[in-house]
């Protein structure tokens, strides 16, 4: 098993480099079909889907689509816009479809846009930035970083439980080494980039604390659905959601502490 988590995570960051170095549609449309899986495994434990593919689950799908264009050409004028559309298609397959899908379902189904396709966006948008080759960077370094982190030191010292009913193995001690150890990986990252060393820890910092709280909302999502993983398409790491939990509301945190607190 342990073989298996390392290989597919060697690969994984192997595309993560390639396609985060490259940028531009490379990292758009590959952003895009992670959204869009991200979504679908969302959809099934949320119960969108069933068996076969619904109506309301492909509108979910092209308010992600039509997310990301208008992200690609002007998010600031109508990337909003293309949620609000979003939530109307949505809303729209509830009242003509009615009784056919829950209240739930269709609440569901707008989470999944914003909770997977918006927030993951961010990745594309901080690479974007003046200096983004750079940025965007941190937003693997206080996720993953954290992650690593808060693990070694919980098994070290771990003692008082974090958050027992969601997951028993996080301790507090882990919480405030992940957080440490994300600043300091973010200090290295720039002695050996920008030299924003103060700058960068605080950003890797504050990171990495909500990051923690993105790991721990995606436990209680599978705990109420009672089930271990979102998927099984990456081996030793479970579905896309999986891997990208703390990922998903790093990003957004990342780019606006990027813009505010190096003045971009």
């Amino acid at each position: 098993m342990f073989k298996t988590r390392l290989i597919s995570g060697i690969i994984l960051v192997i595309i993560a480099l390639a396609t985060i170095i490259s940028g531009s549609w490379i990292l758009f449309f590959t952003l895009l079909a992670v959204s869009l899986i991200g979504m679908r495994e969302l959809y099934n434990v949320m119960k969108v889907s069933d068996e076969h593919v619904t109506v309301l689950e492909l509108v979910g799908y092209l308010g992600a689509v039509l997310y990301y264009i208008a992200m690609k050409f002007d998010f600031g004028n109508f990337g909003m816009m293309a949620v609000i559309v979003s939530m109307i298609l949505i809303l729209f397959v509830y009242v003509f479809g009615y009784p056919k899908y829950r209240a739930e379902q269709v609440m569901a189904a707008f989470f999944g846009v914003v909770y997977v396709a918006v927030m993951l966006s961010f990745i594309y948008l901080t690479r974007n930035l003046p200096d983004g080759k750079f940025l965007v960077w941190l937003i693997f370094l206080c996720s993953w970083g954290c992650d690593t982190c808060a693990y070694c030191v919980g098994m070290l010292i771990g003692k008082h439980k974090m958050a027992p009913v969601l997951s028993p193995k996080k301790s507090i001690e882990g919480a405030v080494g992940g957080v440490v150890g994300a600043a300091l990986l973010g200090v290295i990252y720039a002695a050996a980039t920008q030299g924003k060393m103060a700058e960068y820890a605080l950003i890797c910092g504050v990171g990495a604390l909500i990051s923690m709280v993105g790991d721990l909302a995606a436990s209680a999502i599978k705990r109420n659905q009672n089930i271990k993983d979102y998927g099984k398409l990456i081996p030793g790491h479970g579905g896309i959601l999986d891997r990208f939990d703390s990922v998903i509301i790093t990003a957004p945190v990342i780019y606006y502490l990027a813009k505010l607190i190096l003045g971009i």
